[in-house]
């Protein structure tokens, strides 16, 4: 649940001045997120990445690399993003790479991650015939995972993430440095130390051979309630027994926790069976995790249906008939040109943004309580959906 003290950072006179549909993002909980973030760096020695996959703005990337050792990449795109405009460490695993991938991937990435053996011999003479200073790890699967939803565990039966310890028997090593593992999901540092108590106890006979160990991301750090003391002792524990080796952590979402917003306005009003508003905006293009997930957005002055005497269903523009937010209750009714606000959506947003059924993408701009306008990122016009189809 969204923090309600973070709405401080985001206040009605800039919010009034930016362009619906919009990402609005505060460089002022990005600020605490990191600094927060760095702490842990400092106490336990751990290498914090910010990971693409969840939040990639360039615009924010100076601020961050302030803080942060570098990036995760899903692929030679985002690794180029990285090296390019993070310009620090760049980690990419992919559960699988074409040769003509790999060649962009040896190119920008420090450290490579493979899912399988197979991968690993199919592309090790090319990052030796590269010459690059590349180091090779394996992911690994713990075992071990305590996510609710079944799209996001990667631990079910089946899942195609990572090696078991049967996997690496007999196997000639030389050449990996490291292991991965990732079984989190929005979780806090106790599922961690379970996690990595099955990691443990699975490559006992592995991990002391390393020369450093990734455990991953879904680690919810900047949450409120999230246990700091816990995963730094964990952290520090664990050097401890493995001689002091050096650990990376790839949060994406505490990077971003309650930084941004989503402002979109209200177009029209109607009635069918219940009160129905229809926002400038659409889920399933703009926030297309609302429907995966799925999960309800807070609106802010907002209540559940039936807090407030007027209740809505907030739709999007698509042909969708499942275009919607959700139902909300609020104090007075609906009106169009009214601006509404959900709540952290930086996170797992503009990086999943498509333009189905040419919905225009919604403008990102980022802010500061220093200065009194919100900065242009970026506006989204029809070129933008011209170049990305045939």
């Amino acid at each position: 649940m969204f923090d309600r003290q973070t709405l401080a950072d985001f206040p009605l006179e800039i919010i009034g001045q930016v362009r619906t549909p919009c990402y609005l993002v505060s460089e002022d909980v990005l600020h605490r997120n990191c600094k927060l973030l760095d702490s842990i760096q400092k106490r336990t020695g751990a290498k914090i990445l910010l990971a693409l996959k969840a939040f990639a703005l360039p615009a924010v990337f100076p601020l961050i690399r302030n803080y942060l050792h570098g990036v995760c990449a899903s692929g030679p795109i985002e690794a180029r993003l990285g090296r390019e405009e993070f310009g620090r460490e760049v980690h990419t695993y992919a559960p699988a790479y074409t040769s003509a991938q790999m060649e962009r991937v040896i190119r920008y990435s420090d450290h490579i991650l493979f899912n399988t053996i197979s991968q690993w011999q199919t592309h090790r003479d090319a990052i030796h015939r590269a010459g690059a200073d590349v180091e090779v790890g394996l992911r690994v699967n713990p075992g071990h995972a305590e996510v609710e939803i079944d799209l996001y565990n990667p631990c079910l039966p089946g899942s195609r993430f990572g090696l078991g310890p049967e996997d690496l028997e007999d196997v000639d090593l030389a050449g990996i440095s490291g292991l991965h593992f990732h079984a989190l999901c929005e979780q806090n540092a106790d599922v961690l130390v379970r996690v990595l108590e099955h990691f443990e106890n699975r490559f006992a006979n592995y991990i002391d051979q390393m020369q450093w160990i990734n455990f991953g991301g879904g680690h919810h750090i900047t949450r409120a309630d999230y246990d700091v003391d816990l995963l730094c002792e964990t952290i520090t524990a664990f050097r401890k027994r493995h001689n002091n080796i050096p650990v990376y952590l790839e949060p994406g979402e505490a990077v971003v926790l309650n930084g941004g917003v989503f402002v979109a306005s209200v177009i029209d009003t109607m009635y069918n069976g219940m009160d129905i508003a229809i926002l400038d905006s659409s889920v399933e293009t703009h926030m297309p995790d609302v429907l995966a997930m799925p999960y309800r957005p807070h609106v802010v002055g907002s209540g559940e249906p039936g807090d407030f005497l007027h209740t809505y269903r907030l739709g999007g523009v698509s042909c969708l008939a499942g275009d919607i937010v959700g139902d909300y209750s609020f104090p007075a009714p609906l009106e169009p040109g009214q601006r509404l606000v959900l709540t952290d959506m930086a996170l797992y947003s503009f990086v999943k943004n498509n333009t189905f059924n040419g919905v225009e993408l919604p403008s990102i701009y980022t802010c500061s309580l220093t200065e009194s306008t919100p900065k242009l990122v970026r506006h989204f016009g029809y070129e933008d959906y011209r170049s990305r189809i045939a």
